[in-house]
């Protein structure tokens, strides 16, 4: 795979992903997190806002301590105090890189900035020289980046190249974005800047479009993505790692990127952080819910039990999922009944079966989802009634 197919993972989980509400992490709590991010095989781990809180200071610290394989960012404000405050956190870090930001859409520069965009340009330069003192590898975002004048976007990323930034981020700050104009945006600053620095991207969730926006501008010419386990973040989240990571994986036919993660740590990795945050991810989200590789329907289990692949597209263990699951309701079918008694160690003639069947249907009417203490019952019913005496 050719070098410019690369695709760098940034991890933002500990970052964006804590700043949610319910995802805040204790510093023992992003360490283990962290941990689990590096088996994943992440390229880059956003750990942390040194400015923020002392913990997220001792965070990013520990973070380059303990995991010194890993390239770790910290973030911070175009501002020398932000700036400073994140260089020193990363200090033990062997590969640290400083990402720093400032908005450039005019909506943030009239009501929340109150500056020009000649005082935005010259401060964004100011943050990137400053921030190479510290560190060689240096990321600039533009804040609002696709709400921001596109001449003037352009304009503020070539002179933060210019300045030093090898990476430019721009981020879709409040998921305003469709796929079609992200790709159009993200391609133009992939030809202003003509390889001079890496285009990377940071979709969050308004519009549901993270995921997709995220791709678009791959396909256009990004070679960053900044995602997180589960896609928390920011009020309706980001681009979920595993969603982005999955889609360039399964098809390659039409997607001929390459990612490093080791994705059978995508699942891992969702349980754990559901473990470490007050909630876990939707049963129907896309490769980590609990439903992902769930089958009720009685003509999905029977095809799934002939051949997998009849409705699984891909194999649950590749992203870490021990195994495919049969849930018995009132849309299951016989197929599935069959297999979960054989499973339970019942063999049954098809005229038993037909008869655990019938009650399991009249049961599964009445309940969500039926146990499989609940299917013993029935089987024991059956085969109990079968082998009574006949009267002489």
């Amino acid at each position: 795979m050719a070098e410019n197919n690369r695709v760098y993972i940034f991890d933002t989980t500990l970052r964006d992903g804590e700043q949610s509400p319910g995802c805040s992490m204790t510093v023992a709590e992003k360490l283990r997190m962290a941990k689990k991010l590096v088996e994943l095989g992440v390229d880059t781990l956003e750990a942390g806002f040194p400015i923020a809180s002392e913990g997220d200071f001792e965070a990013v610290d520990a973070i380059c301590r303990e995991f010194p394989e890993v390239q770790v960012a910290a973030l911070a404000r175009a501002c020398t105090l932000d700036i400073e405050r994140a260089a020193r956190a990363l200090e033990k870090g062997r590969n640290p890189r400083l990402h720093t930001f400032i908005a450039t859409s005019d909506i943030h520069l009239k009501y929340k900035l109150k500056k020009t965009r000649q005082q935005v340009l010259e401060e964004a330069v100011a943050a990137v020289e400053l921030s190479r003192r510290y560190v060689d590898d240096v990321e600039f975002s533009a804040e609002d980046a696709t709400r921001t004048d596109p001449d003037y976007l352009e304009q503020v990323c070539k002179a933060v190249v210019a300045a030093g930034a090898r990476t430019v981020n721009l981020p879709d700050t409040v998921g305003y974005s469709t796929p079609d104009e992200h790709a159009a945006l993200i391609g133009r600053i992939v030809r202003a800047l003509n390889g001079a620095a890496i285009v990377s991207v940071h979709c969050h969730n308004d519009l549901g479009l993270a995921v997709a926006n995220s791709l678009a501008a791959v396909q256009a010419g990004a070679r960053q993505v900044e995602c997180t386990i589960n896609g928390i973040g920011e009020r309706a989240g980001n681009c979920a790692l595993e969603e982005i990571v999955m889609i360039i994986k399964v098809r390659r036919d039409r997607l001929p990127f390459e990612v490093g993660i080791v994705t059978e740590q995508l699942f891992p990795a969702s349980q754990l952080l559901s473990e470490l945050i007050t909630f876990g991810p939707q049963p129907n989200k896309a490769i980590v819910g609990r439903n992902a590789f769930a089958h009720e329907a009685g003509i999905h289990q029977d095809g799934v039990l002939k051949e997998r692949t009849t409705y699984e597209i891909m194999d649950p263990r590749t992203v870490g999922v021990p195994e495919s699951r049969l849930v018995l309701g009132k849309h299951s079918g016989r197929h599935a009944l069959r297999d979960r008694c054989e499973h339970l160690g019942f063999e049954l003639t098809r005229e038993q079966l037909e008869a655990v069947y019938q009650r399991f249907i009249a049961l599964a009417d009445r309940k969500k989802g039926v146990l499989d203490e609940e299917i013993i019952a029935l089987v024991r019913e059956v085969v109990d009634h079968d082998s009574r005496p006949v009267a002489g």
